[in-house]
């Protein structure tokens, strides 16, 4: 199994998504005689998981089933143990598009955190590109270097501990692109400038306070980066649902409608507004936001290294 180079079976020592339902889903590492328990019912590694195939449903002891799913970054995003607050697919995909990286480019990023970004990244990058990632503590390193080895990416990707804002990436002028989601981006700017390619890297801070942003921006400006813009991604969420209104009075217009004999008992008109028009309403599907939405996360300020 590897987040990158996807499999059709289920082997033993396999990281998968079990899945009850879109809200309700969560990671297992697959292992001969192990047992997970879920609200279904017990699943059974041994005999339920492995040898089946990606996307098998799979019955519990209780009688309810789920589905086993092949993990990809996405679904990782949504199921990964916290060990700092996240970036989320929202603002992954224009991180990726605005760096404008493609299978073989040469990443660095700052800090690791949970890897939410990281295995994104990774997936882009593969099968001959790289991901260089910083992480100041040394626990939460470790812990993404072992998640790299059990998902069969750490050929992809160097995991470093140490102060970038300090040292550095460890790398000078080889990187197409560089991320930066720390506390004071500012203070690395001049070493993101030395691990980016000689010219035309991309370099992407995320910051959620404003104040963070400015200091950013003039960091920026100071190490000769250009075309320096500042986005703010919202994520805008649809219930569809079935909206009655009341039928206006439209006078001859309706009297014609009224006169060509529609019977709203007989089942043929039953998908037709007009058969309605007794009633004095219509019903149809409308989208409407919901009434409480998902706010700021944060600022995305892209540059290029002239």
């Amino acid at each position: 199994m590897s987040f990158v180079e996807y499999g059709d079976t289920i082997k033993d020592g396999d990281t998968a998504i079990v899945f009850l339902g879109h809200e309700s889903m969560f990671p297992v590492k697959v292992q001969h005689g192990t047992v997970t328990q879920t609200k279904y019912g017990v699943i059974r590694h041994s005999t339920d998981l492995i040898g089946k195939r990606y996307g098998s449903k799979v019955i519990c002891s209780k009688g309810g089933w789920v589905f086993i799913l092949h993990p990809t970054p996405e679904l990782w995003t949504m199921n990964l143990p916290h060990r700092t607050q996240i970036l989320y697919s929202t603002d992954i995909s224009i991180i990726t598009m605005m760096l404008e990286l493609k299978p073989g480019s040469i990443v660095c990023e700052s800090g690791t955190g949970s890897g939410s970004l990281s295995h994104a990244l990774i997936r882009t990058v593969a099968p001959s590109g790289h991901l260089y990632t910083v992480e100041f503590h040394q626990q939460r390193a470790q812990k993404a270097r072992d998640e790299f080895r059990e998902h069969g990416v750490e050929h992809l990707v160097t995991v470093t501990n140490q102060d970038v804002c300090k040292n550095g990436f460890g790398v000078s002028n080889i990187a197409d692109a560089v991320f930066l989601d720390i506390p004071s981006p500012w203070e690395a700017i001049g070493h993101a400038k030395s691990a980016l390619k000689a010219e035309g890297g991309r370099i992407c801070s995320f910051s959620p306070c404003i104040e963070q942003v400015q200091r950013t921006c003039l960091a920026m400006e100071e190490y000769g980066f250009t075309e320096i813009n500042t986005l703010e991604i919202l994520l805008r969420v649809y219930n569809v649902r079935t909206v009655s209104l009341q039928i206006p009075d439209l006078g001859k217009a309706a009297e014609d409608n009224s006169s060509t004999g529609l019977d709203s008992s007989n089942p043929s008109h039953q998908g037709n507004p007009c058969a309605n028009l007794q009633q004095g309403t219509v019903q149809f599907k409308s989208g409407v936001p919901l009434r409480e939405v998902v706010g700021h996360t944060g600022y995305l300020t892209f540059a290029t290294k002239s």
